[in-house]
């Protein structure tokens, strides 16, 4: 059964940083060969990208979280961390990963960033943000 599960949210006070984690649980081969992305949804908001890795390695942030949002991936563990700097109450939201289909080796932030790219969702981790 192929499942993410996402690790790692809490309650952190403003200009902390936090280490979210997703493991997914398939064939390898499975998990290396698709890009992964980090999706956030605040109450009463829409859910937003704010992170994804493509096959390469490259990273993709939108302009709103770049310089302190940090994704990373390893393959050989079957895992997806993003790294949050200086967090902000207005970062407080439920953080979901998701894997996409086999992708090509090189992504797209147009791709990266659409909800409909993924094929499968983690249940979520809830981090709080006090100020």
């Amino acid at each position: 059964q192929v499942q993410l599960v996402e690790s790692g949210g809490g309650l952190v006070q403003a200009g902390e940083s936090l280490r979210l984690s997703c493991a997914f649980s398939g064939r390898t081969r499975t998990f290396s060969e698709a890009a992964m992305g980090w999706f956030r949804q605040a109450p009463g908001k829409e859910r937003e990208f704010v992170a994804g890795i493509d096959r390469s390695g490259g990273t993709f942030y939108p302009e709103s979280v770049k310089g302190r949002f940090t994704i990373s991936r390893d393959n050989a563990k079957n895992t997806v961390s993003l790294r949050i700097d200086s967090l902000k109450p207005d970062d407080t939201a439920v953080y979901y990963c998701a894997k996409t289909p086999r992708t090509a080796f090189y992504a797209s932030l147009d791709y990266l960033r659409e909800q409909k790219s993924y094929e499968t969702w983690g249940q979520g981790t809830q981090v709080t943000v006090s100020s």
